[in-house]
């Protein structure tokens, strides 16, 4: 992993690692609380020889002395030098239980012992070091004696007390600061390996680089996460400048620059449910047709589908009655909203929809609606549980495959995508779904969206920000009318003689006063024009009763260019379309179609759409249709 990665995961897992963090200094500091204070006593004995007459007597006696002292501290814990002082003190302990509290210590190339008892009692601990250091003295005056020749016995080495202990005022333990910072270091350490173990550990995919690592396949959108995307699917169409509906429209300028061999199907499946390939394929769709495009939006989801009750349209009859030649193509393929934009809902739910699917009858449609339209979409199940989305992507010009961030793991895009290569079909690329906008995981694109849309006219304000605006707007329009009207006032003469002036009409504004004895010609009225309703967006065309179905075919749809429009072609002809007066009074003028077939030749099925669409079958007596 790289720096960033590092990075990443701290401030991912920012909170566990402070809680680690306070863990480990509580436990230090109920440790610490729970100690009975110990204090500290240190007296230091100096060690001589006896006196000499001449130098090389003193060089001697220090050299001597000094191969002597560590052995004189060692006695320090020997029953020799301890019982005498638990006797005088009278301390009711043993030896060995009192040398668990001495410690004797040396420096090196000096004579000096330093003797440091520890007790929970001060003035207890300066007695019992003061007392060893006598006690050590002797012991050490007694081993050492050696007879004289005049039969007295004297001690070459000779211990003096150069510093007595004294009752430390401060207790030496428990160290309550050195405590918390050990705590708190270790605290820290187990908080960031918890968090390193964590994201190792964690096989969901929640970066582009997550998914670099299971395919190489380029991400061709990253959906940003909006909170109630439950109550507004349709984020494109309901609120278009959003930066969900932003990330949609990046993911068509996208898809306009793959490579998929002069072709234009796409399936969009997943790996798992729930990861909102159906809202993305018709945020999608509605996104191609707002660029101009011609767009065939078809619910292949035979199992769960989804469109017709996103888009609120009638699904009961759909692509599984077009498959089985119950129904005509168009009059189940039904335009939607104020867009070039066609939706072939599911219709009944089959037995058998992988064998529909993977139907000659299916493959040929597809072909048909590739020449008719500029991009065709497919809203597919998921790849893990069913393989219809592999038997369907095998047919078109590729497969899009929804991640969602955070949800998704690794192994189950893998076992996605090893599908659809065991079947040879192509991906045309990944789009990660639900990619948190800010935080850790955000994605790149994710800053730019609030940046972008300060320019035209969107801005996520906080809601008393936005109050006052709205009120500080109601305001200037509240002045901007008393103008107005104080102006009309003002303009509008009044015709009267001098000898009605008190008995003038009243000024209307905007409506001229005509005095009674002076009566002015008057003027012809001009008729005002009366508003025109203007459609709403989400308003739908309606078919006319009388007006004819008009079957997707080569013969009756004008065939459309194959290079799809760029973004600056697009924005043309939206300015051109916004420039066009339109009429609201006027139906919309029906599609020329051909005649209806007569009683005796029945609805038109699958094999008469192949042969207006001029597609060579492979059967030709129906045997292999499927029913």
């Amino acid at each position: 992993m790289e720096l960033t990665d590092y990075i990443r995961i701290l401030r991912k897992n920012w909170l566990i690692i402070i809680v680690a963090t306070l863990l480990g200094i509580g436990l230090a500091a109920g440790w610490s609380l729970t100690r009975t204070p110990q204090y500290e006593a240190q007296s230091t004995v100096f060690v001589s020889t006896q006196a000499s007459s001449s130098i090389g007597e003193l060089q001697q006696g220090s050299s001597f002395t000094q191969s002597r002292v560590a052995t004189y501290a060692n006695l320090v814990s020997t029953p020799i030098v301890m019982n005498p002082v638990i006797a005088e003190l009278g301390l009711g302990t043993t030896a060995a239980g009192l040398a668990g509290r001495v410690e004797a210590s040396t420096t090196a190339n000096t004579t000096l012992i330093s003797i440091t008892v520890t007790d929970a009692d001060p003035l207890q601990a300066a007695e019992t070091a003061n007392a060893l250091a006598a006690s050590l003295s002797a012991a050490v005056e007694s081993i050492e004696s050696v007879q004289n020749a005049d039969g007295t016995s004297s001690s070459p080495v000779r211990l003096s007390r150069v510093k007595d202990a004294l009752p430390p005022l401060t207790p030496s333990s428990p160290n309550v600061p050195l405590n918390l910072a050990l705590g708190a270091l270790i605290g820290l350490a187990l908080g960031v390996g918890v968090a390193v173990l964590r994201s190792v550990l964690d096989t969901r995919i929640r970066t582009p680089r997550d998914v670099e690592q299971v395919t190489d396949r380029p991400i061709i959108g990253a959906i940003a996460f909006d909170p109630k995307a439950k109550e507004r699917p349709l984020i494109v169409h309901d609120d278009p400048l959003s930066p969900r509906a932003e990330s949609f429209r990046a993911m068509r300028t996208n898809l306009q620059f793959l490579d998929v061999g002069g072709r234009s199907s796409f399936v969009v499946t997943s790996s798992v449910p729930s990861e909102g390939k159906s809202t993305s394929t018709i945020n999608l769709a509605i996104a191609l047709a707002d660029a101009g495009n011609r767009v065939a939006l078809l619910d292949t989801d035979l199992r769960k589908p989804k469109v017709a009750e996103y888009l609120g349209i009638e699904g009961g009859a759909g692509l599984t009655d077009v498959l089985i030649g119950r129904a005509r193509i168009t009059d189940v393929m039904l335009p939607w909203g104020n867009r070039s934009l066609y939706v072939l809902p599911a219709g009944k739910i089959p037995p058998n929809p992988s064998e529909l699917l993977g139907s000659k009858n299916m493959h040929t449609l597809l072909e048909v609606l590739e020449r008719d339209f500029d991009v065709v979409l497919c809203d597919a199940p998921p790849l893990l549980p069913v393989t219809d989305a592999a038997i369907l992507a095998k047919a078109t010009s590729g497969a899009i495959v929804v991640v969602s961030a955070g949800r998704t793991n690794r192994h189950q895009l893998s076992g996605a995508v090893d599908t659809l290569e065991t079947v040879g079909a192509h991906i045309a690329g990944v789009a990660l779904t639900m990619v948190p906008t800010r935080g850790p995981d955000s994605y790149a694109y994710g800053y730019g969206y609030g940046y972008g849309y300060g320019a035209y006219g969107y801005v996520d304000e906080k809601p008393a920000k936005a109050k006052k605006r709205a009120k500080a707007a109601d305001a200037a329009k509240a002045r901007e009318t008393k103008k107005s009207a104080a102006a009309s006032k003002s303009a509008a003469p009044s015709v009267a003689t001098p000898a009605t002036q008190a008995t003038a009409t009243p000024v209307v504004p905007g409506v001229q006063t005509v005095s009674q004895a002076a009566p002015a010609t008057k003027a012809p009225a001009t008729p005002t024009p009366q508003a025109q309703p203007v459609p709403t967006p989400d308003a739908r065309p309606r078919r006319a009763p009388d007006a004819a179905a008009e079957p997707v075919s080569d013969a009756t749809v004008p065939r459309p260019s194959r290079s799809m429009p760029t973004e600056a072609e697009s924005a043309a002809s939206r300015a051109e379309r916004r420039m066009t007066t339109i009429d609201p009074t006027s139906a919309p003028t029906p599609r020329s179609v051909p005649a209806e077939p007569g009683p005796e030749s029945g609805p038109l099925t699958i094999d008469d759409l192949i042969r207006q669409s001029g597609v060579s079958p492979s059967w030709q007596d129906g045997s292999d249709q499927v029913r």
